[in-house]
């Protein structure tokens, strides 16, 4: 069994995108044309924010969307480091230093007190995860204390299509959001994606121009830092497909994370027991201090599993010695034991009882 079986999403919508490609094909437009702005405006008004500027990938939102904040080389970022790298990774292309926050172990999210310390840090932004599909229940007042002192706020909603706090979506909350479209995403094209949404159209201008060369006409270069990171008109075709039944999706998921959390009994696995709307379950995480035997286990049975992230960011080996003093003690923990069993809107009843019994089966 696959962790994430995209053939079946496919199949699924198979005439939807036959049809979202032929129109595509008969229109002419490969590049910013009218499926992308039918995509832009549809997502923008699903998330509830004025703005959407689709872009090459999720990395490129996350770097296009800091520089449409006023980030620039030299400045200090706050980021979590148990997300893989990628804010990370934007960061550096930027020229900014990363302040690591820690995050809670019961939600791998960052939280308030966190947030505090990097502010008082002289943080320039934070960049606020949305980790494994799990909203950030602290995001309105993270919100308020950052711009209370003049701190940015961008949420990195990558896993997180969908989740509500209340009535608002993530990606609402901050000044700006980033997403990935990245096809094993909750909302995923069938290629790479991105985009940056906010409704301050100031940042949404400057996104504008830096996602093509920093053109304020054509040809015409205003805008330092800027790139050729652009959707095509298929990928925002496909994301419009998929787009009308997002919502449906991510109540299948959290259907099968219900299950899991109800039926999987073990002594050695901690569940992470999110409920509600603020959980699309992007990805069913669960933690073990033995997580190899288990891995092995689900393996010999035919089951994938993977791990989401092994190596927190400030321990890579890109940075040699440059964070040894810092510690993270619960985003250390969790890279040393968290699990991902899978959990995809297509999996059938039957593959999510093959998944609970394995794990209840495994002996130690």
């Amino acid at each position: 069994m696959l962790i994430n079986d995209l053939s079946s999403r496919i199949q699924s919508h198979k005439l939807e995108i036959k049809l979202a490609i032929d129109r595509v094909l008969e229109s002419g437009w490969v590049v910013l044309g009218p499926e992308v702005k039918k995509f832009e405006q549809s997502f923008a008004e699903y998330v509830g924010v004025s703005r959407c500027l689709t872009v090459a990938n999720g990395t490129d939102a996350i770097e296009l969307a800091l520089k449409g904040l006023g980030v620039k080389s030299g400045d200090l970022v706050a980021t979590v480091a148990n997300a893989g790298m990628y804010t990370t990774s934007a960061l550096l292309a930027i020229g900014a230093k990363p302040f690591f926050m820690d995050v809670a172990i019961t939600t791998s999210n960052v939280y308030l007190s966190e947030v505090q310390r990097a502010i008082d840090n002289g943080v320039k932004a934070v960049v606020a995860t949305h980790l494994h599909g799990l909203a950030i229940q602290e995001i309105t007042q993270i919100v308020e204390i950052c711009n209370r002192a003049g701190v940015a706020v961008l949420e990195d909603c990558a896993q997180a299509h969908g989740a509500r706090i209340g009535t608002k979506l993530v990606g609402s909350f901050g000044d700006a959001a980033a997403f990935s479209f990245y096809p094993t995403k909750n909302l995923g094209a069938l290629g790479d994606g991105g985009a940056v949404v906010t409704s301050n159209l100031d940042v949404a201008d400057k996104v504008a121009k830096l996602r093509q060369y920093g053109w304020v006409s054509k040809y015409k270069v205003e805008s330092a830092g800027a790139r050729n990171s652009r959707l095509d008109e298929i990928q925002a075709a496909i994301l419009s497909v998929f787009l009308v039944t997002l919502d449906k999706s991510n109540e299948q998921r959290r259907t099968i994370a219900q299950t899991y959390n109800e039926q999987i009994v073990h002594p050695q696995i901690t569940l992470p027991k999110h409920k509600g709307n603020g959980y699309v379950a992007h990805l069913f995480v669960l933690q073990t201090k033995e997580r190899s035997s288990l891995q092995n286990h689900l393996k010999s049975i035919g089951i994938s599993s993977d791990i989401h992230y092994p190596i927190p960011d400030h321990l890579q080996p890109v940075f040699g010695n440059q964070f040894n003093s810092i510690k993270l003690p619960n985003t250390e923990h969790l890279c040393n034991e968290v699990l991902t069993i899978p959990c995809y809107p297509e999996m059938n009843a039957e593959q999510v009882a093959q998944v609970v019994s394995a794990i209840n089966s495994w002996l130690i």
